[in-house]
């Protein structure tokens, strides 16, 4: 006869499960919504109905996407941003986080609240004076001025996480690289960069995503058609009297697929950076 605590202990998982089942469930939803929605046919483009699976469930909003729409050009536009941005970020954030976990300057103090303060703004309150100092240096309507105003938003909350994990990492390791004969960069490239690997992933994914799924700052700063973004190329699909909503809708599911690959393969690297990064060991 099983005993009352085992069987209490069973009814907890079974909940627990069932739990996180809904929850599942519930953030799926919208998704399996949205695939619905890019199935429809021509003539139910602006139907309200929420069927899974329309009537006469077809794939043309997909071909439309590929071959009647600029989607290409839009992927590489935001391809060449997000990357940028992703290289630039980590490269700044890993000399800015090391220079405020291993040195000790006067400033120091000041700088680490500056930073910190810069993550109570919205990017929005930021976009007059972006614009008006990449007007000044030209880099208006450019994916370069882009770029750089992604890596000004995304760079205080990289260098406190970079921070944050080398302060995790002995500073004997560093020391110990001194003493057998590196310079203080090559200790740095070949002792503490190659143990902050997932900190690196970390900081390479949100700047990516900072440039993949912006679309205020695009907004702004872009205005040639062919330097369209993804979010400005999906977004000039609603016009004034029409809505291609079956198209927007396969275009935002193949504009998430990117996303969801990357964190399903840096997925080992995102735990581990997410969480030793949190405290100093």
């Amino acid at each position: 006869m099983a005993r009352p605590g085992r069987i209490k202990s069973i009814w907890g998982m079974v909940w627990v499960h069932a739990l996180v089942w809904l929850l599942v469930l519930f953030a799926l939803f919208p998704v399996i919504q949205v695939f619905g929605i890019s199935l429809r046919p021509g003539d139910q483009l602006y139907s309200t109905h929420l069927e899974i699976i329309p009537q006469g469930a077809t794939l043309d909003a997909y071909r439309i996407m590929f071959t009647e729409k600029p989607f290409f050009l839009w992927l590489r536009n935001s391809a060449i941003v997000s990357l940028g941005t992703a290289l630039i970020g980590v490269a700044l954030a890993s000399l800015g986080g090391f220079a405020l976990s291993r040195y000790r300057f006067k400033a120091r103090g000041a700088a680490l609240q500056g930073i910190l303060m810069t993550q109570m703004f919205p990017a929005t309150m930021l976009l007059l004076p972006l614009y008006l100092m990449m007007r000044k240096f030209h880099l208006v309507d450019t994916l370069g001025g882009v770029m750089i105003a992604y890596v000004a938003t995304a760079l205080p909350f990289c260098i406190w996480t970079m921070k944050g994990y080398y302060d995790t990492i002995p500073v004997d390791l560093n020391e110990a690289a001194l003493i057998d004969g590196c310079s203080p960069l090559q200790a740095f490239a070949r002792v503490t960069l190659p143990l902050s690997a997932p900190a690196l992933v970390i900081t390479a994914l949100f700047s990516f995503m900072t440039g993949w799924s912006e679309f205020m700052v695009a907004r702004v700063m872009l205005t040639s058609r062919e330097l369209m973004t993804l979010p400005l190329g999906l977004e000039s699909l609603f016009t004034t009297y029409q809505t291609e909503w079956a198209n927007y809708a396969a275009g935002s599911l193949l504009v998430s697929v990117p996303v969801v690959v990357l964190f399903l393969v840096l997925n080992r690297f995102l735990i581990s950076g997410l969480t030793l990064g949190s405290v100093k060991g």
